[in-house]
């Protein structure tokens, strides 16, 4: 960073002066542009929802679009403005923005503000991930459930404006870790997909040799159940039972091994009590994916659990098995008969899984495990990497945006 640190001490020997953003641009409410207006061709449109879920820090082409005819009635971005996502469940998701680099101006939805400045944009959308920008933002936030910004309080946000050329630097520096990330994440998502593949290869048997049998023939599958009403039955006291619950375990994991909240005695015998080995099945939430557990503890409703399966499968492989495409499209098409999909324990019990032997099943498990690994794991492989780099790129993201403020 020895370049940029000349730059900074040439440019700004003195320090940078901090400016509110309502001092160097101006706040325009997006207005009119319903989900229901948005189409696959026609006028560049973007609805505040997808700033959340699709748009990153900038972008030049929009996910939808809208009929022209309309566009001409909206609010609309142009080159270089900011479009700022207002509302959300999460306060740090609110004021979520990204920068318009598109050749035409984008019509915009009400929730959502147009920022139209003098500053590289760019330099803005990054300014805006910045803790610095987030805990300025916060003192604005309003609202109960749904939590809001307005444009008026994001007008008395301060931002560092250094001269431009300092601010194309910084977006050049950051542009370059945003890249890398880039094709670390795509590389992930290649590896996720050949790891898929060989998974469900590897768990097709078309030898007749192998049986396919109900899993409720090879196990015992029974559906949780919740001590009502449950806030009575939740103890801090040591002698409570982990009461185990969907976001106990992290994304992606395979073990369950703490609980947030315990039951009491009286708690667990009206719940369903499972053991370190036992697999649950969420039967809602995360539609049938199943967990091993490494600790006692119970389980509500909205689980199944899965034991006394040691004589046909290897843990491991019964892991894999339930999560292949193969059992999970099964279970998917037996649980679609209602308006939402949910398993209970006859469904999973009908399900008919091929039976190897058990020195094949290990022999199965010992490559998949090593794939799995690889895309999975945050200790190791590429996910490890993945997480690193991006905990290098917030470092350096709020460092090259921290300065020193010029004295007045």
């Amino acid at each position: 960073m020895s370049k940029f640190d000349d730059l900074l001490l040439e440019q700004c020997p003195h320090g940078v002066p901090f400016k509110p953003l309502g001092d160097v641009g101006e706040f325009i409410r997006g207005n009119g542009l319903q989900k229901s207006d948005l189409t696959d061709a026609g006028h560049p449109a973007i609805h505040y929802g997808q700033i959340h879920t699709f748009y990153g820090t900038w972008a030049d082409r929009t996910k939808s679009f809208t009929d022209p005819l309309k566009a001409v009635r909206l609010r609309r971005a142009k080159t270089g403005d900011l479009v700022i996502a207002t509302t959300s469940e999460d306060d740090d998701a609110v004021a979520k923005a990204t920068a318009w680099l598109g050749d035409e101006e984008a019509a915009v939805s009400g929730d959502a503000y147009i920022y139209r400045h003098r500053l590289d944009p760019r330099y803005v959308a990054y300014f805006f991930q910045t803790e610095q920008f987030h805990s300025q933002k916060r003192r604005g936030i309003t609202g109960t459930k749904v939590r809001r910004i307005s444009g008026d309080a994001l007008a008395k946000v301060r931002i560092p404006v250094p001269p431009l050329s300092v601010q194309h630097e910084i977006v050049k520096m950051l542009d370059a870790f945003a890249e890398l990330e880039a094709e670390l994440e795509a590389e992930l998502e290649a590896r996720r997909r050949q790891y898929s593949h060989y998974r469900d290869t590897l768990l097709t048997f078309s030898d007749a040799g192998v049986p396919r049998i109900p899993l409720g023939e090879l196990a015992t599958i029974v559906r949780g159940a919740s001590p009502r009403p449950i806030q009575a039955f939740l103890t801090s006291a040591e002698n409570g039972l982990p009461w185990i619950k969907i976001g106990d375990v992290p994304a992606g994991d395979k073990f369950i091994t703490k609980t947030a909240q315990y039951v009491t005695s009286e708690g667990a015998q009206k719940s369903r009590r499972v053991r370190p080995g036992d697999f649950v099945m969420s039967n809602s939430m995360s539609f049938g994916r199943p967990y091993i557990s490494k600790i006692e503890g119970c389980i509500h409703d909205g689980w199944l659990s899965i034991s006394d399966f040691a004589d046909s499968f290897v843990p491991d492989f019964l892991y894999h098995l339930l999560r292949s495409k193969s059992v999970q499209s099964e279970l998917a098409r037996r649980a679609s008969n209602g308006t939402v999909q949910n398993l209970n324990a006859d469904i999973v019990k009908a399900v008919a899984v091929p039976v190897p032997p058990l020195a094949e099943q290990e022999r199965i498990v010992e490559i998949l495990d090593k794939f799995e690994a690889l895309v999975n794991s945050l200790t190791d492989g590429l996910p490890a990497e993945l997480q690193a780099r991006r905990q290098q790129y917030e470092y350096y993201r709020d460092k090259l945006l921290t300065f020193e403020e010029v004295e007045a």
